[in-house]
């Protein structure tokens, strides 16, 4: 099969239906090399991309060209808004600007300071992200973002706080395994607070609905059940994201500092600690987003009985978000 099939507006070019098909179509969203893409270029895509639309494309252009276009716009144009995505909170961003707070969280020997700090700059960029990658169908307004900021910031705290309390008083422990039990405290406070975050941030959906689109991209209605179902999902896939990030360096880490290479060179160990996070982060990160389609579908009988009323289509589909 060609790398590059006969283009389609608005699809992937991966079988969404498929976990391969939605981890290939993932890998290219959060491709970082997007992130260096001109306003030039982004023009040039989304003028390619209305060319195709309306019919009137210029002779020699390739599906391979047309592919590569819509990679740009939709890493950077939000495809409910229209509106660019600031650069650290698209997807493409969430691995260049987010491991350095990993690498800060799985810190060892940490102070009440460091981490109510670190678990701050996490979910202050968690909120951001989630807030930028939100379906948009429907108007929210910014005291739904500091509501879930708020929200977030205060359950990370609090669990990870409460943890590290509870690991000091804990005096049957060796120190050994008081350094790998503390290691792994960020990840109860992470999952719990990205699931809080998520909820609080898109709580707006809940209570009005998001729209739902027929097979021709239409809008057949707004559903409360189709929210319920893009917050579950979207919710899911920040639980899994932080397992690899969080579990598998200070299992990796308590192995590589006992080499006698880490043993003499201490200084090594923060470098070597960044990379094995940059590696947990590249690979968690398609993992876990791929768990379902971005554009997500549900059978009309799911849904409101107006929706099924307003639409031949026995199926429908809705932004999840990311």
């Amino acid at each position: 099969m060609s790398d590059y099939p006969p283009f389609q507006h608005g699809k992937s070019r991966f079988d969404q239906g498929t976990f391969l098909g939605r981890f290939r179509h993932f890998l290219d969203v959060i491709d970082p090399s997007t992130l260096f893409t001109t306003e030039k270029r982004l023009r040039e895509s989304v003028e390619l991309l209305d060319h195709f639309k309306q019919g009137t494309l210029p002779p020699g252009v390739t599906d391979a060209q047309l592919w590569q276009a819509q990679k740009i716009k939709q890493a950077i144009i939000h495809p409910d808004t229209g509106e660019k995505i600031l650069m650290p909170f698209r997807m493409s961003g969430f691995i260049p600007f987010g491991t350095p707070v990993v690498v800060g969280l799985l810190l060892p020997n940490q102070t009440m300071m460091s981490t109510v700090f670190w678990q701050w700059l996490n979910q202050s960029h968690n909120a951001c992200v989630n807030y930028s990658n939100r379906n948009a169908s429907k108007p929210a307004p910014v005291s739904k973002f500091v509501q879930g900021y708020l929200g977030a910031v205060t359950s990370a705290v609090s669990i990870a706080v409460g943890l590290n309390v509870f690991l000091q008083k804990a005096r049957r422990f060796s120190p050994a395994t008081r350094l790998l039990v503390q290691r792994f405290i960020p990840f109860p406070a992470v999952a719990s607070a990205n699931v809080c975050n998520v909820v609080l941030m898109r709580h707006s959906e809940l209570s009005e609905g998001i729209s739902v689109l027929d097979d021709d991209g239409k809008v057949v209605g707004t559903s409360k059940v189709a929210a319920r179902h893009a917050l579950f999902e979207t919710a899911l896939t920040r639980v899994v994201l932080p397992m690899p990030i969080l579990v598998l360096p200070p299992m990796i880490m308590a192995t590589l500092e006992k080499l006698p290479l880490l043993q003499r060179r201490r200084g090594l160990v923060l470098p070597v600690h960044s990379l094995v996070c940059l590696a947990a982060f590249g690979l968690a990160l398609p993992l876990a987003i791929s768990l379902f389609p971005q554009m997500s579908q549900i059978s009309v009988n799911q849904l409101e009985p107006e929706i099924a009323m307003a639409t031949d289509c026995q199926i429908v589909t809705y932004n999840k978000g990311l």
